[in-house]
């Protein structure tokens, strides 16, 4: 009987031990995928300077997008006023068209008189700020005469930023179906606009990348539209997580909401912290219980992507600056003084990445050329070095290209005079014949 009990206090108190000692020497892997439990069809975090894919879930699906579509026609805009094609004073008189769907209150709009004329600008203010469709289309309008030829524009702009899964059938996000027959030109009466969140987080980045003024209007919380006319309307802006709204959040200066029973409830949204922009794509998000009463859901997907990124990951140097590598110190020079020259990474190489990975991305040198003739000058490129990451999932970048930077010389060689290019080719002569002397030799004997 004692020894059974010694049997039984052994059993409970070291097999737990050797348990917790083999769990604890057990490497957890560091591929394992990040599960932020978003109750959404669709998410993606990028990192808003270098386009770094920080998390991603679904993100290449095409899926209804509503008001987020308007992204595209503030960008077809801006890109117009910088070219002077249009001017933020210019006039807009409107049309039976934008009367009509302007007077529909169940959707976003502030309400155009018939008779009326407007400012490019107080049309871009209201469709930025408070998603309003009559306007868009008016602005539509201004710039490519109808819809219908807008829509062209957004196919040709689509192609240039590189989107890959997408369909546009109006300017606005709207159901087509809305519309009541008004619809595009080539376009169903139950077309709807897709996009995946790949494709919206790259045209949210090329949009802040080439017009970053559009923050000056996305990030106002509330304004009146034609303020001091019997006209005015109080527009408060859609992004509720804005600097005074209900979901406001720290840094949040943008982008763009979308809602309709299609897409549900999506927000392509952009904080900035401590030097550090992030721009996140949520689509169709849902609480809980599978539902969004409130359109709250979206920004609780959004917040939950943001403490992820701000609190995760950092601005990491991989390669400092005049960085040598290893195996690859030179290159060979011929007809120089000297037959190698030095090769590095000039510039210093940072990329955002989770504070407890740096260790685990490499660079990777590609050469362009494997010999160089004198006279070799510095920085002299010769190849380039990418960030590899060794184990685990690396996202990659929005624009789908690696982060690459140049390798150079880090010196100069001068060419050889006459009288070292002399020797050089005799003794090249010499080697040759003494190369295929030894090779015919070793011929024999093999």
């Amino acid at each position: 009987m004692k020894t059974v009990r010694k049997t039984s206090w052994f059993n409970l108190l070291v097999i737990p031990i050797l348990l917790l000692s083999f769990l604890m020497s057990t490497p957890i892997s560091a591929s394992a995928e990040t599960d932020l439990g978003l109750n959404v069809d669709a998410a993606i975090l990028i990192d808003a300077d270098t386009g770094k894919i920080l998390y991603e879930q679904n993100a290449d699906a095409a899926l209804g997008i509503a008001s987020m579509t308007k992204m595209m026609t503030e960008y077809i805009l801006l890109d117009a006023i910088d070219e002077g094609t249009i001017t933020w004073d210019q006039e807009y008189r409107v049309t039976d068209y934008t009367y009509k769907m302007s007077q529909n209150r169940a959707l976003s709009n502030v309400p155009l008189r018939a008779d009326g004329s407007y400012t490019i600008r107080e049309l871009y203010e209201a469709m930025a700020i408070y998603s309003a469709n009559a306007a868009t289309v008016g602005i539509a309008e201004t710039i490519a005469g109808t819809e219908t030829e807008f829509l062209k524009l957004m196919n040709k702009k689509a192609e240039e930023l590189g989107l890959t899964s997408y369909k546009f059938v109006n300017t606005t996000g709207l159901n087509n179906a809305d519309l009541n027959g008004m619809h595009p030109a080539g376009t169903g009466p139950d077309d709807e606009n897709v996009m995946s969140a790949t494709d919206v987080a790259k045209l949210a980045y090329h949009l802040l990348k080439d017009h970053p003024e559009v923050l000056e209007v996305s990030s106002i919380p509330k304004k009146t539209f034609r303020e001091g006319t019997e006209d005015a309307i109080q527009m408060e802006n859609w992004n509720w997580m804005l600097p005074g709204l209900v979901f406001e959040y720290e840094g949040v200066d943008g982008l763009k909401t979308g809602t309709t029973n299609f897409a549900g409830s999506c927000f392509t949204g952009t904080a900035e912290r401590n030097g550090t922009r992030l721009i996140a794509v949520v689509m169709n998000a849902v609480n809980e219980y599978g539902i969004d009463p409130v359109k709250k859901a979206r920004f609780d997907a959004t917040r939950t992507l943001f403490d992820y990124g701000f609190s995760q990951f950092s601005k990491q140097e991989i390669v400092p600056a005049n960085y040598v590598f290893e195996d690859q110190k030179s290159i060979p020079v011929t007809k120089g003084k000297e037959d190698q020259v030095a090769i590095g990474v000039k510039e210093p190489i940072s990329i955002v990445v989770k504070s407890s990975e740096k260790d685990l991305y490499k660079p990777k040198l590609t050469l362009e050329t494997d010999t160089l003739e004198a006279k070799v000058e510095e920085g002299t490129v010769v190849g380039k070095v990418v960030i590899e990451r060794t184990e685990g999932t690396d996202y990659g970048y929005i624009d789908g290209k690696d982060f690459s930077a140049d390798v150079v010389t880090t010196e100069t060689v001068e060419r050889a005079g006459w009288f070292s290019l002399l020797f050089q080719a005799i003794g090249g002569f010499f080697a040759s014949i003494w190369n295929g002397i030894t090779g015919f030799i070793m011929g024999l004997f093999s």
